[in-house]
């Protein structure tokens, strides 16, 4: 069986489903918010950049997503603010699996645009946010070259383990 049919989350919102049970990769990310502001802060002081590309590498598909990528954008803005340069234009790509259910993460998106532009002020009309979904394994290439600045994955990483084992099985 494909590595990819058998690493997957329940999609939806009813009681077995990811964005209810993901509690463990809740605690996982707040153990990496230190590593990801000292990385931002070495990004943002570092270079200059217009248009700042961002992936999640197996987001799946609960609100955890959109509380780390607010986060990274809270760093990236005031950090910009301290250094006296202009905020980035901010360009998400989620990714996760074929099966993962985007839709379910989609559908969050109009209170995190509401909350972007009510808390942030990062409005979609002045083209300051572009979220996009990359379906896909992160095994094989996902992105362009010189695409993006900063790659992150909380809870997809330990699967690695795993395929290592299934390969040496074969």
């Amino acid at each position: 069986m494909e590595v990819v049919q058998v690493l997957h989350m329940n999609k939806g919102n009813g009681d077995t489903s990811y964005a209810k049970n993901s509690t463990v990769q809740r605690k996982i990310i707040s153990f990496g918010k230190t590593i990801i502001e000292e990385a931002l802060l070495e990004l943002s002081s570092n270079y200059d950049i217009d248009s700042m590309g961002i992936a999640d590498l197996g987001c799946s598909t609960g609100p955890n997503t959109l509380s780390v990528i607010s986060q990274i954008m809270d760093i990236v803005r005031a950090t910009s603010g301290h250094l006296r340069r202009r905020v980035p234009e901010f360009r998400l790509f989620f990714n996760d699996l074929y099966s993962n259910d985007f839709n379910s993460l989609f559908m969050l998106l109009p209170a995190f645009y509401k909350m972007l532009k009510e808390e942030k002020g990062i409005g979609l009309a002045s083209s300051q946010c572009f979220i996009s979904g990359v379906p896909g394994s992160f095994y094989g290439r996902l992105f362009p070259s010189n695409s993006l600045h900063f790659v992150y994955s909380f809870s997809s990483l330990h699967w690695l383990s795993q395929v290592s084992a299934m390969i040496i099985l074969k």
